[in-house]
């Protein structure tokens, strides 16, 4: 029964209405599978347009080679059509690419008609995604941050912080010193590896014992631009 399942993969290159109905139907129960794995599997957060792009794309995919079928010449007028289109878009995340070629292979996988093997490898890779994030696979201890200070132009920032950062156990780098409110005032830029542990409000804290409560800021991510 299993390879009676397996084998209706593109059995028939005709197309008809039911395998046309059949193929959406299915690209969009795995699309919808997909997206909403991505986003269980996304504590920092994604946007609401990925997600139905994550649904619709299997779908359009899948359509695409419903029409194409055998007929090379059509797959040259398509391929010809579609260098046309130019997705301006900055580069997205590796995981947020990964999911993009996930979907584009679950609608190939339904526009061949291959509906078994476009089941069995979508619950497999939803499965194996799902436990990668549960077990926290290839997650850091400690977290690179930028922090940035404003210090009086009487305190020496060379061992300001010193004290501080060696008693939270954090790592640092001084990248940048500027002065601003016409050289009564410095702004240092440090590079700092912070553990998952610290207590990031009572490390800021005693900071701001330091620096008279002067401003500070804390990214959730080295600001290379910054150096």
């Amino acid at each position: 029964m299993l390879e009676s399942i397996f084998a209706t993969a593109a059995a028939s290159s005709e197309l008809t209405l039911t395998s046309a109905i059949l193929t959406i139907l299915i690209s969009i129960v795995l699309g919808g599978l997909i997206s909403f794995t991505y986003m269980k599997t996304s504590p920092a957060g994604y946007s609401q347009s990925f997600t139905l792009t994550m649904v619709l794309l299997p779908v359009i995919v899948a359509i695409i080679i419903l029409l194409i079928g055998s007929n090379v010449a059509r797959a040259f007028s398509l391929a010809g059509a579609f260098s046309i289109i130019r997705f301006r878009s900055a580069p997205g995340d590796p995981k947020d690419i990964t999911f993009v070629l996930f979907t584009m292979a679950s609608g190939l996988a339904c526009g061949v008609g291959a509906f078994g093997y476009a089941v069995f490898f979508t619950l497999i890779l939803c499965a194996l995604m799902a436990v990668l994030n549960r077990t926290g696979f290839g997650r850091r201890p400690s977290m690179q941050k930028t922090l940035k200070i404003t210090i009086p132009e009487n305190l020496g920032y060379e061992e300001a912080f010193t004290e501080v950062f060696n008693r939270f156990n954090v790592a640092y780098e001084l990248k940048k010193i500027r002065t601003t409110e016409l050289g009564s005032l410095y702004e240092l830029v440090y590079a700092v590896t912070i553990h998952e542990q610290t207590s990031q409000k009572e490390l800021l804290d005693a900071i701001r014992t330091r620096n008279g409560n002067l401003d500070l800021s804390l990214t959730m991510a080295p600001a290379m631009n910054d150096y």
